[in-house]
């Protein structure tokens, strides 16, 4: 019966990061930099507040949009972190992480034939849901701009079928950032034109040299921004699955419609977890985002010594070097890396075509093991110079 089956999710594919972490469990002694999960463990305190919502069976559904505490914690949360001004009770919904979060905001946005802009290289999971959309991408290439979005080549892809941008930062896979400057001179260009900005922030509190800025918070910008954040970077609750959309109540109410029919709600006990998590726990992410700060310069040091090409990442816990002077190609220099020196990274393809060139190495590791990695790929490297 495979031949009934709908032909857009017939065509998209797994995520080239799934298929290369599937590809390393034949490989048991190999080290990993692979996935972006924290190594932390979430704190103690958040843990003992789902513990405590269990005991008091607090099992049922909650309201669609989640409950009034967490909304009302998450509302505050992103006032006091990032200026941003979201009504709890019209302008917030609770999502099962922010994976369902982008997924319900393109449902409502797209509709066919729609353009959708991605700076790429770029967090793989947007293209299949704008396709499931009947929608379709439209690639910038930021390789030449230090993996930004420049406002020159935005205005030239900008045409009367663009519904949406997509402004991921701090960036996966490059961990670049964007300044304040940066976002008024996108905002500029924006502010004027009849479509949204999908503001993916997951990484917001993982910002190393500045605060983060939204360019929701931007003049003329609220009105037709829909942030994405959630507590799973911020906090190490990832198995969690607690994420969060806010945008203007003309746009959740519509947004909200698609998470109820999808969801009914996130859970209940995570829900209490993550209010914990944005009241007591508000500033949770600083010892992480230090011992992340940490590894990054290491990685970037070692790497530069190695004779690597690599952006400074200014956030998030990648780094993106370039392998393209080995004259091969992303997916081959990985799988000889795994095959021939045991170490797992992700080849840059998987982050559209305009990774091709690069790997992404994790750091969301011990410095144990980023040391044995970055051993590891020193050998190989050497090997192919």
């Amino acid at each position: 019966m495979e031949h009934k089956l709908n032909s857009r999710v017939k065509n998209i594919q797994i995520s080239g990061i799934r298929q290369f972490f599937n590809k390393v469990a034949k490989y048991p002694d190999a080290v990993q930099l692979t996935l972006g999960q924290p190594d932390f463990e979430t704190p103690n305190h958040i843990k003992e507040a789902a513990k405590k919502a269990i005991d008091l069976n607090y099992t049922r559904y909650t309201k669609n949009p989640g409950d009034d505490e967490l909304v009302e914690a998450a509302s505050r949360f992103v006032k006091n972190k990032y200026n941003l001004t979201y009504n709890p009770q019209s302008e917030v919904i609770t999502t099962v992480g922010a994976s369902q979060a982008i997924d319900i905001t393109m449902r409502t946005i797209l509709q066919e034939g729609d353009e959708v802009i991605l700076p790429g290289p770029v967090y793989p999971a947007y293209e299949p849901i704008i396709r499931l959309c009947g929608a379709i991408p439209v690639y910038i290439d930021t390789t030449d701009t230090g993996f930004k979005l420049a406002p020159a080549k935005l205005k030239q892809v900008l045409t009367e079928k663009t519904k949406a941008v997509m402004l991921p930062y701090p960036s996966n896979p490059t961990g670049v950032v964007l300044t304040e400057e940066e976002l008024k001179d996108l905002a500029a260009v924006l502010r004027e034109k009849d479509v949204f900005v999908v503001s993916d922030e997951i990484y917001s509190e993982l910002n190393f040299e500045m605060p983060h800025h939204s360019i929701a918070s931007l003049t003329g910008m609220r009105e037709k921004t829909i942030v994405i954040n959630g507590v799973s970077k911020s906090h190490s609750m990832t198995g969690w699955r607690i994420g969060f959309v806010f945008a203007p109540e003309e746009i959740t109410r519509h947004i909200l419609k698609v998470h109820q029919y999808n969801v009914s709600c996130a859970s209940s006990i995570s829900q209490k977890a993550a209010s914990e998590a944005l009241t007591a726990g508000e500033d949770d992410a600083e010892p992480m985002k230090k011992e992340y700060k940490k590894r990054r310069d290491y990685m970037y040091k070692r790497l530069i010594e190695i004779g690597m090409e690599v952006e400074y990442p200014q956030g998030a816990f990648y780094i993106f070097p370039s392998v393209s002077k080995t004259g091969l190609s992303s997916f081959d220099f990985a799988t000889k890396l795994l095959e021939e020196n045991k170490l797992a990274v992700v080849p840059g393809n998987a982050f559209s075509e305009y990774g091709e060139g690069y790997i992404r190495l994790s750091y969301a590791y011990s410095m144990e093991n980023l040391k044995e990695a970055l051993d590891r790929l020193e050998v190989f490297w050497k090997k192919l110079m």
